[in-house]
């Protein structure tokens, strides 16, 4: 990883670990955030996903605009760390524990290598 890619990935990291803290305590059932990313195609590649307790967590949160909240977080933050997303939709998604143990027995890994990864 090049010098410059440690300082951005540095910085994701930051922004992300802010989204959660905020995220914890104002959306209900929301568990976990990650990032995957491609550095020779950055930032078209970022990819957020944040993770439910349940699928019904996660769907109360769909129906409660929650995740509107959630883009807009992770885009100020990102902003703020200096990494200008267009649209930020195509760079989150939402999942769930109950959603990885059901599809691919709690592997996390298996199921980001299978859904998740940018290229």
């Amino acid at each position: 990883m090049k010098k410059t890619d440690k300082k951005i990935e540095n910085a994701i990291r930051l922004a992300l670990t802010d989204v959660c803290d905020v995220a914890l305590n104002e959306v209900g059932g929301f568990k976990w955030i990650t990032h995957f990313v491609n550095y020779n195609a950055f930032p078209a590649s970022l990819l957020v996903v944040c993770v439910f307790t349940t699928n019904s967590d996660l769907s109360h949160a769909l129906s409660t605009h929650q995740d509107d909240f959630l883009r807009t977080l992770i885009s100020n933050k990102l902003r703020a760390a200096n990494i200008q997303l267009k649209d930020i939709h195509p760079h989150v998604k939402f999942d769930s524990e109950e959603a990885c143990e059901s599809a691919h027995a709690g592997n996390w890994q298996q199921r980001f290598a299978s859904s998740c990864k940018s290229d």
